[in-house]
């Protein structure tokens, strides 16, 4: 197909951003966590009786959790999800249980793939369709995170961006299923055979 690396190529500049997104919410726990250990172990008896001066020292500068890290993380993670799907759809590499289709013959299977793509391409345009409904309803209210105040519509957005770009690939590979169903020929890679 000639439109397949165009929408390769999509998905691949999605899944470096949600790589891009999830390296930097795993790096913002390991900090907020290391720092909540460290702000209870300087709080103990024994460090502020050892190194008591150096212990506030270190909790007037402010070494603790980061305030509002659950928030940040919730506001990212359905992004990368979001973000990672367009690769996987595309490539075929969803993880599939196949114990009984083995079985059939290769035109049942076919069906089959056409049916679950196409199905797949529906529930991720609903979803992209109620992410937008949400994101303007918390336009419209002005809604904001509890701690960082930051709009929550904000992360609504994101998430939409990334799932109208998995539900337009998910779209494009639900028809080419189809093409192969109707031509009996391979258009897309199937179970991760894609180079990666």
């Amino acid at each position: 197909m000639r439109l397949y690396p165009l929408f390769l190529w999509l998905a691949r500049i999605m899944a470096i951003l949600g790589g891009l997104v999830l390296t930097v919410l795993v790096l913002l726990t390991v900090v907020s966590v290391t720092g909540r250990a460290l702000n209870g172990l300087l709080h103990t008896n024994w460090v502020e009786t050892l190194a008591g001066g150096l212990a506030t020292r270190l909790l007037d500068a402010g070494l603790g959790p980061i305030t509002g890290d659950f928030e940040l993380v919730e506001a990212g993670i359905a992004f990368t999800i979001f973000a990672f799907l367009p690769l996987a759809q595309i490539t075929g590499a969803h993880a599939t249980v196949d114990i009984f289709t083995t079985a059939l013959p290769e035109s049942v299977n076919r069906f089959l793939t056409a049916f679950w793509e196409v199905l797949f391409a529906a529930a991720l345009v609903v979803i992209a369709w109620r992410l937008y409904e949400g994101m303007q309803g918390k336009m419209r209210y002005n809604e904001t995170t509890f701690l960082l105040q930051f709009p929550v519509w904000w992360a609504f957005a994101a998430s939409f961006a990334a799932a109208c770009v998995a539900a337009v690939v998910a779209s494009f590979t639900a028809l080419a299923r189809i093409g192969e169903l109707v031509s009996g020929r391979v258009l897309l890679p199937m179970q991760g055979e894609a180079d990666h």
